[in-house]
């Protein structure tokens, strides 16, 4: 077929103007299809809904199939981590009451780290639920940035590596697991089901992202040694149930499918905790050499 260029090159020539009115309209559906082809190559639906589900002990798994949201319960109200995008508010909202609780009952908001995806819905959820927000102090200027809609990114409690957050008779510890972003947090707790105790930890994330500079990154400098240090951090955490904020990291959807099932707990994973550092360490560690030969370093 003739591209779109060609045609235009072509129109000037023809005699007839209803020809050309015609040719105009081929045109306008040939840009109309690329336009519909590339939305179809779109990147996939962050909002895609998924059951909300117990994942063990007082914690539900109330997220999207993408991106993960975990209401933590207690007898003083409820912590959430990752209020996600504010589109995702209303699948996040009867996702919550599917499992029987409510907005209100959130008196603590936490976050895996400052991309929107994951805390853009802070400021939203706030003024909905009246929970206090807390966030990693090498985070708080990325998040300050961060204002949908005009609002002002509320931040009530600045946390510090290696702080606990209480609430009720849970604790979830805060350990600054840096490089994805700065202020990138992985909280671990406990929990207790059928009178056994077992360690959670709800990784932020190890990956980078497409663009991201981990050879001489002059806005970030140290970002190489903090994803060192980071990998050292989760490996020192007792894990027994491995979740994070994208279910792809823990492989949500086949653990949920095998929940019906009976048995073992699906979610009960130390071998894939240990697995996912492995990966994202060596995937890390490649890119790293990658851009220090490119970049002609030794």
């Amino acid at each position: 077929m003739t591209g779109q260029r060609g045609l235009g090159m072509l129109i000037p020539m023809l005699p007839s103007k209803l020809t050309r009115v015609l040719l105009l309209s081929v045109v306008a559906a040939i840009t109309l299809l690329a336009q519909n082809q590339k939305q179809k190559a779109a990147p996939r639906d962050w909002n895609r809904p998924f059951p909300p589900h117990k994942v063990i002990g007082n914690i539900y798994s109330v997220g999207t199939g993408e991106i993960s949201s975990f209401l933590i319960t207690t007898s003083e109200g409820n912590i959430l981590i990752n209020s996600d995008f504010e589109s995702t508010m209303p699948s996040l909202r009867a996702n919550i009451e599917k499992v029987g609780f409510k907005l209100t009952d959130i008196k603590i908001i936490l976050g895996s780290h400052a991309h929107c995806d994951h805390m853009e819905a802070d400021a939203m959820l706030k003024e909905l639920s009246g929970a206090r927000v807390m966030a990693m102090e090498q985070d708080v200027p990325a998040l300050r940035k961060m204002k949908p809609g005009g609002k002002d990114h509320p931040i009530d409690h600045i946390l510090k590596d290696g702080e606990e957050v209480k609430l009720g008779a849970t604790t979830q510890k805060a350990h600054l697991t840096a490089g994805h972003t700065k202020g990138c947090t992985t909280f671990s707790m406990q929990t207790q089901e059928a009178g056994k105790t077992h360690n959670v930890v709800i990784v932020c994330s190890v990956g980078y992202n497409p663009g991201y500079i981990l050879w001489n990154n002059k806005d970030y400098p140290q970002i190489a040694g903090d994803y060192m240090k980071s990998f050292k951090t989760l490996r020192s955490l007792p894990c027994d149930i491995f979740l994070g904020p994208h279910g792809s990291f823990y492989d949500m959807e086949a653990k949920y499918a095998r929940l019906a099932q009976g048995g073992l707990n699906p979610y009960i994973d130390p071998a894939g905790y240990k697995a996912y550092i492995d990966l994202k360490e060596k995937q890390f560690l490649e890119e790293f050499d990658r851009q220090r030969k490119a970049a002609g370093g030794n």
